[in-house]
């Protein structure tokens, strides 16, 4: 149970019991994408997403790595320190996010800039990723994959289709770019999507998702973030199972974390524990 933390386990039971016996076309997933299904590790460096490449100064311009890297250093202090206030954090990561995007528009971002990250395999599925985006497709299983992504929708498309994973289940919300016929990105739709708003993005806002889902009201959901736990606001679910990926600062979070999911998964462990309760759900009727 290395790296598996189960806060009641008499509930959880109870609920993998209703799920099991309401069957598979009961249930949907509900997940973030960065660090909750890819890698918050690669090589013992921090990898939270293609914005990690970009800031290196690899692709656009040092003058927009030099920036980019200036507003994380400044929001991202804010975003994950937990003693202050929740509508002060909102409100910083907001500012980050508008002004980021600002940034990379002005500073000449391509679409092949995605391609060239993804392609050199820099952002990597969490291990046991892939078994289960397997799994829900063979099971039928919608994914709804909300993310807060600052390279949007485009990106993870492209990560899963390279990892020839996009299957037809998967549905993402995220930010959405519009590009033009040389690729260059002009402008990001309204409105944004970040960490903190995710309550804000309610999945009836998505008709063409939310009849997919909207008689499925058995839902896993997982998370990285205390704030993706809000990706259920607005439907009206029967039972829910949340799991977190507690990556780093364990020491810190954990409380937290146990006050907001049913399970906690720590240090950038593997998905086999949900796969097994996964599979477990759906063996029994």
């Amino acid at each position: 149970m290395k790296n598996i933390i189960i806060v009641n386990k008499e509930d959880l039971n109870e609920k993998k019991k209703t799920i099991a016996k309401d069957g598979a076309d009961k249930l949907h997933i509900l997940s973030d994408f960065d660090r909750t299904l890819t890698r918050a590790f690669v090589d013992g460096e921090k990898t939270p997403s293609i914005i990690s490449e970009l800031r290196k100064g690899n692709y656009i311009s040092e003058d927009y790595a030099k920036e980019a890297t200036a507003l994380a250093d400044k929001y991202h202090p804010i975003e994950v320190n937990l003693t202050i206030p929740h509508e002060k954090r909102k409100k910083a990561r907001y500012e980050w996010w508008s002004k980021h995007f600002e940034l990379l528009i002005r500073s000449g971002l391509n679409k092949k800039y995605l391609e060239e990250i993804i392609e050199k395999g820099k952002i990597k599925f969490r291990r046991g990723s892939p078994y289960f985006l397997d799994l829900l497709y063979e099971k039928d299983i919608p994914l709804v994959i909300i993310s807060s992504a600052g390279l949007g929708g485009d990106s993870i498309s492209i990560f899963l289709e390279k990892n020839r994973k996009m299957y037809n289940n998967i549905n993402i919300i995220s930010n959405v770019y519009e590009w033009d016929k040389n690729g260059d990105a002009i402008r990001v739709k309204k409105p944004i999507i970040h960490v903190m708003n995710k309550a804000e993005t309610v999945l009836k806002d998505y008709p063409l998702i939310f009849n997919k889902i909207k008689n499925r009201k058995n839902v896993i959901l997982l998370g990285d973030n205390l704030e993706d736990i809000e990706m259920i606001e607005g439907f009206d679910y029967k039972d829910l199972i949340k799991i977190g990926f507690l990556n780093e600062n364990v020491r810190e979070n954990l409380e937290a974390y146990k006050k907001n999911y049913d399970i906690i998964l720590t240090n950038d462990t593997s998905m086999d524990y949900v796969n097994k309760l996964l599979k477990e759900i759906l063996s029994k009727k």
